[in-house]
C-alpha cells in the first residue's frame, strides 16, 4: 500500500539555514548520487526521451548546484553515448557553482537569470526539453502541476525523475554514500571553509542527522506516478506520457516520467 505524500519541511529549503550547512548538504548529496551511481540506469529513458523530443538540448529546471546535470553528464560518456547539451536554470541561481561548472564542461552552460519553472520565457525554453532531475518532490502539488501545464502550454517536452520512490526505505540503498561523501567534503568541496570542517567531522551526529532528515523527507514527498499522471490528464490527448522506473546498486529504485507533444 502507497504511504500518502507529505509536504514535510527540508533543512535545505529553509532560508535561515546558513551557506556552510546547505553547502555541505547539497555537495554531498551531489557526490553521494555520483559514486553510488543512482543516475546510471537513466541513460536509456533519457535518451528515448530526447529522441521523441526531437532534441539534444535541455532546460534544467531548478538546477541547484549543477550536480545531477554533471552526473547525467558523465552517465551518458560512461555508456559510451553522446550527451545532451544542458542549460542550467533555476528561480534562485547558484552563480558561482555554475560558472565552474560550465567553466569545464563543454556540455553545460549557464542561465544566470532566475527563472520561474512554472512561467519559462519563451526565449529561453525555445528549442529546449525540460527537465526536472531529482527535485520534483520539492514543490507543493499546485507548483508542480503549473510546472507540468507551463510545459504543455509551451508544447515543450517536460521530463521529470527521481531518485528514490515513496517510502523512507528508498533513501536506505543511497545512506551508504551519502555517509562517505558527507566525510570527504571538507577535503573535496571546491570552496574550503572551517565551517564545513566543523560540520562534517567536529559535529557530525548533528549533521548526519539533519542530512537524514531531508533524504527521508525527500522520499515521502515524491510523487509517483498515479500522482504525475493525475496532473497531466486533463492533457491526454495533446500530449504521449510515459513512466518507469530503473535501478542502482544496493537495491536501490529511481522513478521516472515524461510527456512530448502528440
Amino acid at each position: 500500500m502507497s504511504l500518502p505524500r507529505l509536504q514535510l519541511f527540508e533543512f535545505n529549503d529553509l532560508d535561515w539555514v546558513g551557506a556552510d550547512l546547505r553547502d555541505t548538504i547539497v555537495e554531498s548529496l551531489s557526490r553521494g548520487l555520483d559514486w553510488g551511481r543512482t543516475l546510471t540506469g537513466l541513460v536509456d529513458p533519457f535518451a528515448e526521451f530526447l529522441a521523441a523530443a526531437g532534441t539534444e538540448r535541455v532546460l534544467d529546471l531548478c538546477a541547484g548546484a549543477g550536480g545531477p546535470a554533471q552526473i547525467l553528464v558523465n552517465e551518458f560518456r560512461r555508456a559510451g553515448r553522446e550527451p545532451p547539451a544542458i542549460l542550467l536554470t533555476d528561480l534562485f541561481p547558484r552563480e558561482r557553482a555554475w560558472q565552474r561548472l560550465s567553466g569545464r564542461e563543454p556540455k553545460i552552460a549557464a542561465h544566470l537569470a532566475p527563472i520561474d519553472a512554472t512561467a519559462i520565457p519563451a526565449e529561453v525554453g525555445a528549442g529546449h526539453a525540460r527537465a526536472i532531475i531529482n527535485a520534483f518532490h520539492h514543490f507543493p502539488p499546485h507548483l508542480a502541476q503549473n510546472i507540468l501545464a507551463d510545459a504543455v502550454r509551451s508544447r515543450a517536452p517536460i521530463w521529470v525523475s527521481e531518485p528514490f520512490g515513496r517510502s523512507p526505505l528508498g533513501f536506505f540503498p543511497f545512506a551508504p554514500f551519502g555517509l562517505a561523501a558527507l566525510l570527504a567534503n571538507p577535503v573535496l568541496t571546491p570552496d574550503k571553509t572551517v565551517g564545513k570542517a566543523v560540520l562534517s567531522w567536529g559535529v557530525l551526529p548533528l549533521t548526519l542527522s539533519i542530512s537524514a532528515w531531508d533524504g527521508i523527507v525527500s522520499t515521502l514527498r515524491v510523487y509517483e506516478h498515479a500522482d504525475l499522471y493525475a496532473m497531466v490528464d486533463e492533457h491526454g490527448a495533446s500530449y504521449r506520457w510515459r513512466a518507469g522506473s530503473y535501478r542502482y546498486p544496493l537495491g536501490g529504485t529511481g522513478y521516472w516520467f515524461w510527456g512530448v507533444p502528440a
